[in-house]
């Protein structure tokens, strides 16, 4: 059983090192060369958001920047949540 991870939208995110993104007209495909997993993010958004992740000082900021309104925070919230737990994100070691 996978256990589930939490992200705190108050701490930093990036993607794994080992995550290639392609953009795609339906959003993106994600795969990880470690894990070999492959994952596609059907939401031009959440595509943003991800993008705007290593740039980004907290997964709320990102969010705020690709466009989420405080009332799709929490939808947010849950994908990047599932993209941890597949270890597609990896919390920012604090520098």
């Amino acid at each position: 059983m996978t256990s589930t991870v939490t992200v705190d939208l108050d701490r930093a995110w990036d993607l794994h090192p080992q995550v290639a993104v392609r953009p795609e007209p339906f959003g993106a495909l994600l795969y990880h060369f470690g894990t070999r997993r492959l994952s596609f993010l059907k939401d031009r958004k959440l595509l943003t958001v991800v993008s705007g992740l290593e740039g980004s000082p907290t997964a709320r900021a990102a969010c705020t920047s690709a466009g989420v309104g405080d009332a799709e925070l929490p939808r947010y919230q849950r994908a990047l949540a599932t993209l941890a737990t597949s270890q597609l994100l990896v919390e920012r070691a604090p520098s």
